[in-house]
């Protein structure tokens, strides 16, 4: 912190957990976020996330309504930043950072969108998660929640393919001249065609693609919004839905975040736990991503091997938590319950029927040349240009950038276990595919390991401020039944203050941005979805390239529709 108080004198710099909170004004916004960015001692080059706040009914705010906060990260050094601005007049707004990272393009997009608040300069200022024809602002606080607003007619997007021509330099002069006529075409919005609702535009020469611009929002589901009427722990089902993939990352991201603030060391049998649950998740993950991405090239014998280890352990899932896809197993300050009794002879057989799946599948990929043709220098994109658009996880390792959470910034004894943090060289499909391949037979690895390691001991701490008391003496104890009511209608009260974390999920940095005003139920709980800046760079992977080339690239990043739109 004392680089950048010295660097910004004029800034308020003080700590909030491991990210240091930098509030500048909104004339010095524009050369704080530059100078963050290309000073090479200071080197946050990786924009996570754009979000704002709406004070207006947050208790004793004095000043402007509304705050916009920008997350960053220096990933060499796992340094986190935010850079906050207050905001005098939501019309007048900002000044874009677009023109410091492509990242910001989305991220401001969304602010505009939820918010209401401008951002002078931006090259594309519309709607994203809402449709084109939504009045107001949704996540302002005095916006009414009942009110239901329906699209009635298709956004044509003509303005926004054809700026994306022109600066690439396509005209229509040009077309003219090499005797092309371009042609238009959707790729979805239907869902599986997209691997989720998204509507893909592209402008095609023949079956290349010149330019292309991409609509979100079909399911986007106000998860944001909801949670500000939740309390705390009713919040976590809500999380299984973001990515239904790996719901249970979710879980653990999101309980994770409210504890940090709460200050609450959950115990060691409980670390354990999350940390075979969100491997073995992973794992998960990785499997429906690379058996349907296989699908789409035509390999369905690899859709079998690979998605029929996933289905058989659904059961196993749904043993061990109470249920198979969305099973909310987490609770602040520990797990549900505990795991069964025998449950680790059942974990090694599926572990090793996945890795009997996957090596058949590998023995079909490895040596193919169709499968080589098709995804080797295909939709490349390099490490810099994936920095520049906010990618985490495996599409960010997959362009050479070796920055993983749960390596640079180790939680719940992650630094105890052996892995391996696989990285490609090229960026392209194939690397994508073979670092989520190569980083299922990791996550068995750490799951092998923290199964040897993992204590006894209770799920959850003794704290009656957090945990709920047994039923046992709910039944027959009156200070017991009282702190029961209290959680359950009250919800665990968390202290005043903002804060930002994160977890490795499976796509990549899932962040948490809460504001809490000292309630039980979040003043706002921002999610900060790998997938939404992925997605954000798509266009630039699939210009250039073939309209088969974009269906797998769209399968190589994963793209989730619930962690997309939220």
């Amino acid at each position: 912190m004392e680089k950048l108080t010295g660097a910004f004198p004029q800034a308020k710099c003080f700590r909030v957990l491991d990210t240091v909170v930098m509030e500048v004004a909104a004339d010095d916004l524009h050369q704080t976020l530059k100078r963050l960015k290309g000073e090479s001692d200071l080197g946050y080059t990786l924009l996570l996330d754009v979000t704002a706040i709406d004070y207006l009914h947050y208790p004793g705010h004095r000043g402007p309504r509304f705050a916009v906060v920008y997350t960053l990260r220096n990933w060499e050094k796992n340094r986190l930043v935010q850079v906050k601005v207050a905001v005098a007049d939501a019309d007048r707004g900002l000044p874009t950072a677009t023109t410091i990272w492509e990242a910001a393009n989305w991220g401001e997009r969304e602010v505009y969108d939820q918010y209401g608040i401008r951002f002078s300069g931006h090259p594309d200022l519309r709607r994203i998660l809402n449709h084109w024809q939504f009045q107001g602002h949704p996540l302002r606080k005095d916006y009414d929640i009942t009110k239901r607003q329906v699209c009635y007619e298709t956004d044509s997007l003509e303005g926004p393919i054809k700026d994306r021509l022109n600066k690439r330099g396509i005209s229509d002069t040009i077309l003219k001249d090499i005797n092309t006529e371009v042609m238009f075409l959707n790729l979805g919005p239907s869902h599986p065609a997209t691997h989720g609702a998204i509507r893909i535009l592209t402008a095609l020469d023949g079956e290349t693609i010149l330019g292309n611009v991409n609509e979100i929002g079909y399911l986007h589901r106000g998860f944001e919004k909801t949670a500000e009427q939740r309390t705390y722990n009713q919040i976590i089902p809500l999380t299984d839905r973001l990515n239904y993939c790996s719901a249970l990352m979710n879980n653990i991201a999101y309980v994770k975040a409210v504890e940090s603030w709460l200050g609450v060391e959950i115990t060691e049998r409980a670390r354990f736990m999350r940390v075979v649950l969100s491997e073995f998740f992973r794992i998960q993950d990785h499997l429906v991503c690379l058996a349907a991405n296989l699908v789409d090239m035509g390999g369905l014998t690899n859709y079998w091997y690979l998605y029929n280890e996933k289905e058989a352990s659904y059961d196993f899932i749904s043993r061990l938590t109470g249920a198979r896809l969305t099973s909310t197993f987490t609770r602040v300050g520990g797990m549900y319950r505990d795991f069964y009794e025998g449950w680790e002879d059942d974990m090694e057989r599926q572990l090793k029927d996945i890795e009997k799946g996957v090596a058949d599948s590998l023995a079909l990929v490895l040596q193919n040349r169709i499968v080589h043709e098709r995804t080797q220098n295909c939709c490349p994109l390099s490490g810099d240009r994936a920095l520049e658009f906010g990618f985490t996880g495996p599409t960010l390792r997959a362009s050479g950038v070796p920055f993983d959470l749960r390596k640079d910034n180790p939680y719940y004894n992650y630094e105890a276990f052996d892995f391996n943090i696989p990285v490609g060289t090229r960026g392209d499909i194939y690397d994508r595919m073979m670092v989520r391949f190569e980083e299922i037979f990791e996550s068995i690895k750490i799951i092998r390991q923290a199964m040897k390691m993992i204590p006894g001991g209770p799920v959850f701490i003794d704290d009656k401020k957090v945990a709920l008391p047994p039923k046992s003496e709910v039944y027959s104890n009156i200070e017991a039944l009282a702190s029961h009511f209290k959680l359950i209608f009250e919800g665990v009260r968390v202290p005043r203050g903002e804060w930002y974390d994160s977890y490795e999920a499976a796509n990549g940095e899932l962040g948490f941005h809460f504001v809490s005003d000292g309630s039980g139920t979040p003043y706002k709980c921002k999610v900060r979805p790998p997938c939404f800046y992925i997605m954000g760079g798509f266009h630039e992977m699939v210009e250039d390239q073939m309209v088969a080339d974009a269906v797998i690239n769209l399968g190589s990043i994963n793209i989730i529709g619930g962690e997309l739109d939220r």
